[in-house]
């Protein structure tokens, strides 16, 4: 087969391709940048066919592999792009580079909330935290188990009053 009786060929299947192509991207206009990829290849690379096997298979596994490679990159290119909006004074605690002073205001910080937190909150709070389940705890302190859920809700609200400058505006990530 010689090239542009291959082109012909290749051209041919262009609604085929086009149809194929919308199953991966679910987009017209991606779509159509995916059929375009896959018979700049196959024209390319038409020495690679072999004649006598089924050239749609071929261009399909062309656009397969496309749609495969093009996601991939994607992928890598959104895991290091930084939007300004991911910029937050949160997210900033994550340089590359910084000195050991704010985990030590963090953790002094802390620490003055836990020490506000009145006894009966402060003990099922901190067992909580440290792993202790609640069965455990209203064991441990001989009070009943929903008194223990309740205190410690109640710890945790505190905590929250206590913390606000660290509030980041995602508690809905963090609900109870």
């Amino acid at each position: 087969m010689d090239t542009l009786e291959f082109n012909s060929v290749v051209t041919s299947q262009r609604n085929s391709l086009a149809l194929f192509a919308l199953h991966f991207t679910h987009d017209p206009d991606d779509a159509n940048d995916l059929v375009q990829d896959t018979m700049l290849k196959a024209i390319t690379y038409y020495t690679k066919f072999k004649d006598g096997t089924n050239i749609k298979g071929w261009l399909y596994t062309i656009m397969k592999n496309t749609f495969i490679n093009n996601y991939r990159k994607l992928v890598r290119t959104n895991t290091f792009i930084v939007r300004a909006d991911d910029i937050s004074d949160a997210n900033l605690s994550y340089a590359p580079a910084k000195n050991l002073a704010e985990p030590k205001f963090i953790m002094e910080d802390l620490q003055a909330a836990l020490s506000k937190l009145p006894e009966a909150y402060y003990v099922p709070f901190t067992m909580y935290f440290e792993g202790y389940h609640y069965y455990e705890i209203a064991d441990h302190l001989k009070i009943p188990l929903g008194t223990v859920k309740t205190r410690i809700h109640v710890a945790r609200q505190l905590m929250k009053k206590y913390l606000k400058t660290y509030d980041t505006g995602r508690e809905a990530f963090y609900a109870d």
